[in-house]
């Protein structure tokens, strides 16, 4: 899952960004209101962690302006601010939740996976595709009841083509949801992880078991083949 964190504490930004990345998140950052504005409309994330004062363009206006513009991504709001009143406003310009600092990354991942288990992505966080189960919590991959070892990237690459598993995906769409903005994207990149991707999800199951198919001149998709 892709993640955009807008938060101008470069500490706390810096801290969350690392956090998320070893829950296997992509994570982009912006460190004022207006560079996390442009980013929430012009990329496409899972769930965004916004603060509510920011330089530039505060977290009420950025969060109004989202829904105004019918962007739904879900939003959790991080503030100083502990008062019902201040709460109760920041839901009401639209955000999802609200937490307040200071606060656990314990209850902040928390918060992030339930929001992204809401109806918007009805697969919840346990994802199957024939054989192949994926635990988004327990953070596990197994085939034929049998545990795989993956890095967070493929991890984070599966993740995605099983949610979107029988839709072709191109390679333009997989950077865009398993890489940060800032990651060197070299022009194999995608070639090389699926390559790696599928020496241990397929090969050690034999071939007539692959999963991952490659749509020529499109992409790839992950296929339910039972």
């Amino acid at each position: 899952m892709k993640l955009l964190v807008v938060e101008d504490e470069r500490r706390i930004a810096d801290s969350i960004k690392k956090g998320f990345e070893q829950e296997h998140f992509a994570v982009d950052v912006a460190y004022d209101g207006q560079e996390g504005y442009d980013l929430a409309t012009t990329e496409d994330y899972d769930a965004i962690v916004l603060d509510r004062m920011l330089p530039k363009k505060d977290g009420m206006e950025i969060c109004t302006n989202l829904r105004q513009n019918e962007n739904h991504t879900p939003i959790l709001m991080l503030t100083a601010k502990s008062q019902l009143n201040d709460k109760v406003d920041g839901l009401n310009c639209g955000a999802d939740d609200y937490l307040t600092k200071p606060f656990s990354f314990e209850e902040l991942v928390a918060r992030i996976r339930a929001l992204t288990r809401r109806p918007k992505n009805t697969l919840g966080s346990v994802l199957t595709v024939d054989d192949i189960t994926l635990d988004t919590v327990a953070q596990q991959v197994k085939r034929a009841e049998k545990a795989i070892a993956l890095s967070g990237r493929e991890f984070s690459l599966l993740e995605y083509l099983m949610r979107n598993k029988n839709r072709v995906l191109s390679k333009e769409q997989i950077i865009g949801n398993v890489w940060d903005f800032e990651s060197d994207i070299l022009p194999n990149t995608v070639e090389v992880t699926i390559r790696n991707l599928r020496s241990k999800i397929e090969k050690p199951f034999g071939k007539s078991r692959g999963i991952i198919e490659t749509v020529r001149g499109f992409g790839y998709k992950v296929m339910d083949i039972s």
